[in-house]
């Protein structure tokens, strides 16, 4: 149902902001973010962020090879609130990540990799594998806030197709790099390989300057958290090998 603009505000990354949308279900989206604090910035979607969306989901149509298809407004307009906020909270020292994260014992990790890599298949091999040790923080698209050398991992609602996510955050302890493989094994990253890793997370930015923040952003995490390549297949025990090497154990 589309209506006048709907303002309130959420709290990303523990990053107050205000969203002024058309649409109540953007709202309702959000609904577990809703804070009653002062915001920093606010977030308000134009015609224009709109159809900058819809060409965005033409040229996925057209790398998939299947026709273009016309999304609704208020899709159209939940994906411009977050590339708009993917865009501001950098400015806030926030990033955002592609990949699956959870919490164990208390400690982030994320899991990334290329699409149908299983980042998610892997993350459900914890639960399973860890049982109520683990919990999910985001399927999908999880924030990362950095802060006096340090990295915290945040929730956010936009989570993937599953839907496994909460308003949560833990302190990032690693991040992991997926291979598919017969066998398990982990191995450190270096440096060079991981800042590669983090470039291709980067997503398309309208302002030269927030890419140069972006990188000096993703050169900070390198010495917040560890980072790992994993080779596994898609058994429980490729969970406990990335624990292993994760933790030392």
């Amino acid at each position: 149902m589309k209506a006048q603009r709907v303002n309130f505000t959420i709290s990303l990354a523990d990053v107050p902001v205000c969203i002024s949308c058309r649409y109540q279900e953007n709202k309702a989206f959000l609904q577990d973010y809703l804070t009653d604090r002062r915001p920093l910035f606010t977030v308000s979607p134009t015609d224009q962020d709109i159809r900058r969306m819809q060409e965005d989901f033409d040229r996925m149509d057209e790398a998939d090879g299947i026709p273009k298809q016309q999304r609704t407004e208020r899709l159209l307009e939940n994906n411009a609130i977050h590339a708009l906020l993917a865009e501001k909270l950098v400015e806030y020292g926030v990033l955002l990540m592609h990949g699956s994260a959870l919490c164990m014992d208390g400690q982030g990790i994320i899991f990334t990799g290329k699409s149908g890599t299983g980042k998610s298949t892997h993350a459900r091999l914890w639960r399973e594998a860890f049982g109520s040790r683990v919990w999910m923080i985001n399927d999908d698209k999880p924030l990362i806030r950095l802060a006096d050398g340090k990295a915290v991992v945040y929730g956010s609602p936009w989570d993937g197709k599953h839907h496994l996510s909460r308003n949560a955050c833990a302190p990032l302890k690693a991040i992991v790099s997926l291979h598919r493989d017969r066998n398990n094994r982990i191995e450190p990253m270096g440096r060079e390989e991981a800042f590669l890793m983090l470039l291709r997370q980067r997503y398309a930015l309208r302002d030269d300057s927030l890419a140069r923040l972006i990188i000096a952003l993703q050169a900070e995490l390198l010495d917040a958290a560890a980072f790992y390549r994993l080779y596994c297949n898609m058994e429980t025990e490729a969970a406990w090998t990335a624990w292993k090497g994760v933790t030392g154990s």
